[in-house]
């Protein structure tokens, strides 16, 4: 059973990668700007999906991974801090593009909302590399099955991203109208997110592994 404590923090790991603009949140916020709140919560059932391939192929691969090679806590732990410098790098670059600047695109069917929901979530390659990194930081054989160890921060960050991405679906075109009037707080978001990340990052690199 993982601590709560460390779930607490998973969870706000999985907060701070819901918030980082990537192909999921550009868009939701576009078809709920473009076609309506009701087509992003549509949306959101095909990516909450895709979501679910993620969380169970990582489960399988973190365990047969953990058994088969000792070493891969410590590559998965860099590769894990890497990855979150450069979703800082990401946050803060010059040039970095709002995502409340979305794309125009023409109406669909629900079922295509789902589908095509579905795929952006699957073939996201930013929640992919999340499960592979930071999934590994918050498991300790000592605390049993890996699997179920991962299904559980799965589900987390699946009820995690639910609420945040549910929120954006709905007001959507509320927020980006106000962040066109008020583009200074667009700045303190992308800096305060970046200066987060890094620390986590730095965080998990200064990290030792408990032991099983």
């Amino acid at each position: 059973m993982i601590p709560a404590q460390d779930l607490l923090l998973f969870a706000a790991a999985a907060l701070l990668m819901v918030l980082t603009p990537g192909p999921n949140m550009i868009y939701l916020i576009s078809r709920s700007i473009c076609q309506g709140p009701k087509a992003g919560v549509v949306s959101l059932l095909g990516v909450v999906g895709g979501f679910c391939v993620h969380l169970f192929a990582a489960a399988a691969g973190l365990t047969a991974v953990f058994l088969a090679v000792p070493m891969a806590y410590e590559v998965l732990k860099w590769a894990g801090a890497l990855y979150l410098l450069w979703l800082a790098w990401q946050a803060v670059k010059p040039g970095a593009r709002s995502p409340f600047q979305p794309e125009q695109l023409p109406a669909d069917s629900s079922s295509k909302l789902i589908v095509m929901g579905f795929l952006t979530s699957a073939l996201n390659p930013k929640i992919a590399v999340f499960y592979l990194s930071v999934f590994p930081q918050f498991i300790t054989p000592e605390h049993g099955s890996i699997f179920v160890q991962s299904v559980t921060l799965g589900l987390v960050q699946i009820g995690v991203s639910f609420s945040v991405n549910l929120l954006i679906a709905l007001f959507a075109g509320g927020l980006a109208t106000w962040f066109v009037h008020n583009p200074l707080w667009l700045a303190v978001q992308r800096y305060f997110m970046g200066f987060v990340l890094a620390g986590l990052a730095v965080r998990l690199m200064l990290e030792q592994r408990r032991a099983a």
